[in-house]
């Protein structure tokens, strides 16, 4: 029986005039239901906008925080490891080298943060508001971006000061960035989803982000390790996407097409069996938050 004809049957109950609807778990692994979260486009940029004001709301220093951290790193790389590893860049200045990696290396980790955390963070819209809980990840893995195109600006600065101009692949710059985004929200999901069932991994996704900047080729590059470490850096998402900026902005080797293919498959298989793992466990988001 329906709503509609059980409001009917009550003794003396009349038919509401507003329409009643009913919502239900989703069935099956991966139906994604994209006209819904077309329509609740408007509010993912609230979600987004939100945390962009929240980030920087009764801070000293601003919007600053979006260049201090990677400009830090640059810095330590540049005086530490440039000068007791002696590792190569290409021919390029190391500061901008790195650089170079750690601005999209920056926007994946912040993203990565940001989705692990974002239905914890939500946790009373989850329980008492219906909204497509996809959502949340998706505005959280945005957010950064605003972060992003202010250390992007630095880079470019940094550029001219080092007399160095970006490569006609500079066109290919926005693809990466897609990328990147697509990578943190990809793993971020599976963290988003375990997270609310066991809080263990507020303390993971940090110390696997600690560990993540070892084994991606952000202060050195993949061609100074042996070909077996190659093949196994290319299945870390970022390893194309870095190479690929440098290549983009600094004109470096361009990463192997190789690795390229296994990088964005990476990505594919961990996006698709994270919204897969998300959709089927946020039936239960309510009642456990």
């Amino acid at each position: 029986m329906s709503v509609q004809a059980a409001l009917e049957a009550l003794p003396g109950a009349q038919a509401p005039d507003v329409p009643v609807t009913v919502i239900q778990p989703t069935n099956g692994w991966i139906r994604l239901h994209l006209r819904e979260l077309w329509s609740f486009r408007e509010l993912c940029y609230f979600f987004a906008w939100r945390d962009v004001k929240v980030r920087y709301k009764q801070t000293l220093l601003g919007a600053a925080w979006a260049v201090i951290p990677p400009l830090l790193m640059m810095v330590v790389f540049t005086l530490v490891l440039k000068q007791v590893a002696h590792l190569s860049s290409y021919g390029k200045p190391y500061a901008l080298f790195s650089y170079a990696a750690l601005v999209p290396w920056t926007l994946f980790t912040s993203a990565l943060a940001g989705v692990s955390n974002s239905m914890v963070a939500n946790a009373q819209l989850v329980a008492k508001i219906y909204f497509p809980r996809l959502l949340l990840p998706l505005a959280a893995a945005l957010t950064p971006l605003v972060d992003f195109v202010i250390a992007l600006a630095l880079l470019a600065a940094l550029m001219l000061a080092y007399s160095t101009a970006p490569s006609a692949a500079v066109l290919l710059l926005p693809l990466l960035v897609v990328l990147t985004v697509l990578a943190a929200l990809a793993l971020g999901l599976w963290f988003a989803a375990l997270n609310v069932r066991y809080r263990d991994f507020q303390y993971t996704v940090p110390f696997m982000i600690q560990l993540g900047l070892f084994v991606t080729p952000v202060a050195y590059t993949t061609s100074s390790l042996p070909r077996a470490a190659q093949a196994i850096l290319a299945l870390n998402p970022m390893t194309g996407v870095i190479e690929g900026f440098r290549w983009a902005l600094l004109g470096t080797p361009a990463p192997s097409g190789a690795t390229l293919v296994i990088s964005c498959a990476a990505t594919i298989l961990l996006l698709g069996s994270g919204l897969a793992y998300f959709r089927r466990a946020e039936r239960t988001f309510a009642d456990i938050i």
